[in-house]
């Protein structure tokens, strides 16, 4: 709905609660005694996370990112239109992260493999009803088939010179 009707999302929570690293800030991390934020859950990575950490890392190689954190954050903000993340920081390099981000440019391909590594369930309603046209069954079913949408927005992207 937000992106159909043009409003701007605020999404929290991007960095996973400072879980989004590398295998070497982890250890680092591990070594020094660190560790990380424990508001009640561990503060060393899952399966699922570590997985997630690997593919930024690939991709921040690709587009030469100083580090995986403003990866992700590129991807939410390039992944659909008026995106502006709610970001904190603790740190100078959490800053730097943030503003690294507004330098990268993500290829659809990269957008995807990200999006490959985890599986992502939308849930209901778009389950039921889809996310466009031509999606979900029970769009399928009924009348609004016939009626003509508009192009999806691009969102913006820094520009390289």
């Amino acid at each position: 709905m937000a992106s159909a009707e043009g409003l701007a999302l605020a999404p929290w929570d991007v960095l996973a609660g400072g879980k989004i690293r590398t295998d070497a800030e982890e250890e680092r991390r591990r070594q020094t005694g660190e560790n990380g934020r424990q508001i009640g859950l561990p503060w060393e990575r899952t399966e699922e996370e570590r997985a997630v950490s690997h593919a930024l890392e690939k991709v921040a190689k690709e587009v030469g990112a100083k580090s995986i954190q403003a990866v992700a954050i590129a991807y939410v903000m390039q992944k659909t239109t008026n995106v502006f993340p709610v970001l904190g920081g603790r740190k100078v390099e959490h800053l730097l992260s943030n503003l690294e981000a507004l330098e990268i440019v993500l290829s659809k391909e990269q957008i995807a493999y990200l999006e490959s590594i985890v599986p992502f369930d939308k849930g209901f309603p778009a389950t039921h009803i889809g996310t466009g046209p031509g999606e979900g069954f029970l769009y399928q079913m009924s009348f609004a088939q016939q009626t003509v949408s508009w192009p999806d927005r691009e969102p913006i992207v820094a520009i390289k010179n």
